[in-house]
């Protein structure tokens, strides 16, 4: 470089032994900043990284394993459940807006081959408006084809499922389009797989024949003080009206009982739920897993306020079914038009 010239910031190229020094350009802006060097990541890094990523990689697996157990445990008890023919074969009332199972209570197992009468008789109505739950009082009087008129508990002694069916379906109007048999025998172990239910009696409840001594008020009780309630029917002015009273209040106890979480998040309590459960009821040949789980959730939302539990219309406590009240009362359950009960709908079936 001449004497008397400026130096262009470029000096070290002409004089290879002098330090090198990085000239800052007079604007900042015109030249990229130098990005700072990276570092290779160290040892402890990747280590903590890959400890984490296993940890995800675990909770996943265990996450699968449940969902596989909770599809699976289901299924199988599905194949266990006993199958019944409930077909009555001729003579069936058109299908509705409405779908209709019957809900049907013995003391027996429900793959006990015998026949007895039964005790609970409920007509369960969803698919279209709310969902309903109608107690048919056991001492009923009814038409039962080939029979004459007797007692509706009868029907099922004189002919099985599909006698009870042909029965029902003559005297409602409604499509029956499936049949659960409960052995209440066989719930105390469902309700003790849950843990117990509540019940809320209004009074103190002592009988012998049940063999119940319950306090009044809302409690939890077992599986045994669970059975003599819904078997109770004594300690009440309205006997078996009261006593189906009490068998819905069980029945909606259990299915509150089992949509716990605590059901789900336990594989065990989830597992002996659904053995229990398997081993109480029995279902019409015609119902498949699909329908049944339909079935199962319209049942609880009945009893958890979601729906409608009433007594079909009577006239009296014989019991004689009030005919006018009681084709209304059916009607609007075939057309899906439920809201409309209004005052037909009762907790003992007489009008107010």
């Amino acid at each position: 470089m001449g004497i008397g010239q400026e130096s262009d910031g470029y000096d070290w190229l002409y004089a290879p032994d002098a330090p090198r020094t990085t000239v800052q350009p007079s604007n900042p802006g015109s030249r990229s900043e130098i990005p700072p060097p990276v570092l290779p990541k160290t040892s402890a890094t990747k280590q903590k990284r890959r400890r984490k990523g296993g940890f995800f990689r675990l909770l996943m697996l265990l996450f699968v394993a449940w969902l596989i157990f909770m599809i699976a445990v289901p299924l199988v008890a599905w194949q266990d459940i006993a199958r019944i023919d409930a077909d009555p074969g001729f003579d069936r009332p058109a299908s509705g807006a409405t779908t209709t199972f019957i809900v049907a209570g013995t003391d027996a197992r429900p793959n006990d081959r015998s026949r007895g009468r039964t005790d609970t008789i409920m007509l369960l109505t969803f698919g279209s408006g709310p969902t309903v739950l109608t107690s048919i009082p056991r001492d009923s009087l009814v038409q039962i084809p080939g029979h004459g008129r007797t007692k509706v508990n009868a029907a099922y002694a004189y002919g099985g499922a599909p006698l009870l069916v042909q029965t029902l379906e003559a005297e409602t109007g409604l499509r029956i389009d499936g049949l659960v048999l409960v052995g209440f025998d066989s719930l105390v172990s469902v309700v003790d797989a849950v843990g117990g239910i509540e019940v809320c009696p209004e009074r103190e409840l002592k009988d012998k024949d049940s063999k119940l001594d319950i306090k009044a008020g809302c409690q939890i009780v077992d599986g045994k003080t669970a059975l003599a309630y819904s078997r109770n029917r004594k300690s009440f002015p309205t006997g078996d009206i009261a006593r189906g009273q009490s068998q819905r209040e069980v029945i909606g106890g259990i299915g509150t009982a089992v949509l716990t979480p605590a059901t789900f998040l336990n594989p065990l309590r989830w597992a002996q739920v659904n053995n229990s459960a398997a081993s109480a009821i029995a279902v019409s040949e015609n119902v498949s897993m699909i329908e049944f789980a339909r079935f199962a959730w319209a049942l609880s939302n009945a009893m958890s306020g979601a729906g409608v539990n009433c007594t079909v219309p009577i006239r009296d406590l014989r019991v004689t079914w009030d005919a006018e009240r009681a084709n209304s009362y059916f009607t609007h359950l075939r057309n899906g038009t439920a809201e409309q009960l209004g005052a037909l709908c009762t907790d003992n079936g007489l009008e107010e």
